[in-house]
């Protein structure tokens, strides 16, 4: 049949891809605009297989904090290039999906995905579109959720970079002052955990292998590379978990310190850092 000027832009208004790709999938649905739709999701779903293994360095960070302040969720949609995190279909995407998570509470990016948006297809299934449109792998890297007496935010301003903060024991004190001071601290510093306990058992042994291996190369007798690797592990606990790292506003104190220092008990219960 003839498939008409009109069909093909009518078609890219309903579905955003390109003139050529509206043309060839009206034309082999012989006119039928939903048949079309399909094969443009589908075309969609081969983009996404054919980029699976293209790199996402590009993307928005974003954050939604309750109106009680009791919890919060942070979202990473990534994408492979910087013109492509700018769009606008992709900023909406972003937006929607991750209200979708807050409107069912949801706490993984497993369920998320099989999730429906607004239109009754799932967030998996929006993705693949807007893959099929923009022609460029499109991935939630991240999805955390954290809930406390009082949940603090921190968003960088590239929008690459998002930290929440989860409080404990603020026996009725607001500490979004301290909160802010911590997630800037959690987002430069890139703490391993929250404390040496919390630090995932495999950085540990890593980091006793090195401290073994740099006492060898150094000439330490065998017998002593334990000992001297576990006194480096020590190092490594202060500067790299969040209690014991010095505050970067005054050195002369730790997180821990601080805490106690603002509020008698104040208790860090979890943080989540999510960066592109």
């Amino acid at each position: 049949m003839n498939i008409t000027a009109a069909d093909v832009n009518k078609l890219r208004q309903m579905t955003g891809a390109g003139m050529m790709d509206c043309k060839k999938a009206l034309t082999e649905a012989e006119g039928d605009f939903d048949k079309a739709v399909e094969i443009l999701r589908k075309a969609g779903q081969k983009v996404a297989a054919k980029r699976a293994d293209n790199e996402t360095n590009e993307g928005v960070v974003l954050i939604d904090v309750s109106d009680s302040g009791k919890s919060a969720k942070i979202l990473a949609l990534a994408c492979e290039t910087e013109p492509v995190s700018k769009v606008e279909s992709f900023r909406e995407l972003a937006n929607e999906i991750l209200q979708v998570g807050v409107k069912h509470h949801t706490k993984d990016k497993e369920t998320l995905l099989t999730l429906a948006t607004s239109d009754g297809r799932t967030v998996e299934e929006r993705i693949v579109e807007l893959v099929g449109k923009i022609g460029e792998k499109i991935v939630i890297t991240e999805f955390q959720h954290v809930e406390a007496e009082q949940v603090v935010s921190y968003a960088h301003s590239t929008g690459k970079l998002g930290v929440l903060v989860a409080f404990d024991n603020t026996q009725g004190n607001d500490v979004t002052e301290v909160g802010k001071d911590v997630a800037m601290q959690i987002a430069a510093m890139k703490p391993v955990g929250l404390d040496k306990d919390d630090v995932d058992p495999a950085i540990v042994q890593k980091e006793i292998e090195i401290g073994m291996e740099v006492a060898r190369q150094e000439g330490k007798p065998e017998a002593m590379l334990e000992k001297i690797a576990m006194g480096k592990l020590g190092k490594f606990y202060k500067e790299n978990t969040l209690l014991n790292q010095e505050f970067v506003k005054d050195n002369s104190i730790t997180i821990a310190q601080l805490l106690e220092k603002t509020v008698k008990g104040l208790k860090i219960t979890a943080f989540k850092r999510v960066q592109i």
